[in-house]
């Protein structure tokens, strides 16, 4: 099995059920035959994950991903030093020592996929409210991502099943992300879109567009922005000689894909792809990082406090997220050809 590549792992905030699921992922055979994993933690608390989840896992103290190794029932993890006793951390509370190893361990696992010494990261929820307590300013894990690899844009890639999902706009008010809807916008996701999805394996990607008003506007009678701004943004990319679809009602859009008629739909908004893709297959569903020179896939939900550190917390959309790793790493040339080239020009 060592031909498998190596994914490090992050457990996110150490007062949610990060660390829960990553062990209960990387000590799944099925998740260690597709890849080795290198979980990039503070041994005390995978240590007592382990305990809440009634694993007999060994946690084994490694210096480099190269000695990451086959068997499931050996944790192999990267101290990252910062929280000796687990004891220090009380589950489902904010505290700056959580938000602290959570950014620590994010660090760590980007020094080391930057240097190529594993095949990317699968990352583990952080709670924003910790991370900002230790004076952080970056709004969340993407941005964080972002300045670490010196990235120029990032952009969201949804992924459930076959399909892919991007968004036009992203953590905003919905008043605000309406007001942002222009055909410049609409032009530029739509063209990174289409790169993205030529980068994880869409040779001739089928794009479509998510309509902004009900029925698509109707010509005008719900609203003008289909005819002013997403149908010019549109045309321009269609003129280089694409064929993206759209715009389509968000009401169908969503099911022709997830029926293959697309592999990937630009949503205009947070929730309109959101809710979408979680209610079809809220566990399937993973988040991948597009735009930064090495692969991040990431759990599409949040540290849920209220049952950290009670053996409850279900690890499947974290397996999705290995998976999906594990997948989309036989494209890390295409990832670096294509992102790498812009990394090094800095923010």
């Amino acid at each position: 099995m060592s031909h498998v590549p190596v994914l490090g792992v992050t457990v996110g905030d150490p007062a949610g059920i990060g660390p829960e699921i990553t062990l209960l992922t990387v000590t799944d055979p099925e998740m260690r035959a597709l890849a080795r994993a290198v979980v990039y933690a503070d041994p005390a608390i995978m240590r007592r994950a382990a305990r809440v989840v009634g694993s007999k896992a060994t946690i084994n103290v490694v210096t480099d991903p190269a000695e990451a190794g086959d068997d499931p029932n050996v944790v192999d993890v990267i101290d990252i030093g910062v929280i000796a006793d687990a004891e220090l951390v009380e589950w489902g509370k904010v505290q700056v020592i959580a938000g602290k190893a959570a950014i620590t361990s994010i660090e760590r696992s980007v020094q080391d996929a930057l240097a190529g010494r594993t095949a990317g990261i699968v990352t583990s929820p952080i709670n924003k409210e910790a991370i900002w307590a230790t004076g952080s300013t970056f709004l969340g894990h993407t941005e964080m991502l972002q300045d670490l690899t010196q990235a120029p844009f990032t952009d969201t890639m949804f992924v459930v099943r076959d399909l892919c999902v991007f968004f036009a706009t992203r953590h905003m008010s919905l008043l605000k992300a309406v007001q942002s809807i222009k055909a410049e916008l609409i032009e530029g996701s739509v063209r990174r879109a289409l790169v993205a999805l030529r980068v994880f394996g869409y040779d001739n990607p089928r794009l479509a567009v998510a309509a902004l008003n009900p029925h698509g506007g109707e010509n005008g009678h719900f609203g003008m922005e289909e005819i002013e701004e997403i149908i010019p943004g549109i045309q321009r990319v269609n003129a280089d000689g694409a064929n993206v679809a759209g715009p389509i009602p968000a009401d169908s859009v969503f099911h022709l894909g997830l029926e293959g008629r697309f592999d990937g739909i630009v949503s205009l908004y947070h929730d309109q792809g959101h809710i979408a893709t979680k209610t079809f297959d809220f566990d399937e569903t993973v988040s991948v990082t597009v735009g930064l020179p090495i692969l991040r896939t990431s759990v599409d939900h949040g540290t849920a406090f209220d049952i950290a550190g009670t053996g409850k917390a279900s690890p499947a959309t974290m397996k999705s997220a290995f998976t999906a790793g594990a997948k989309f790493s036989k494209f890390n040339d295409r990832i670096k050809a294509e992102y790498g080239q812009l990394a090094h020009l800095g923010k």
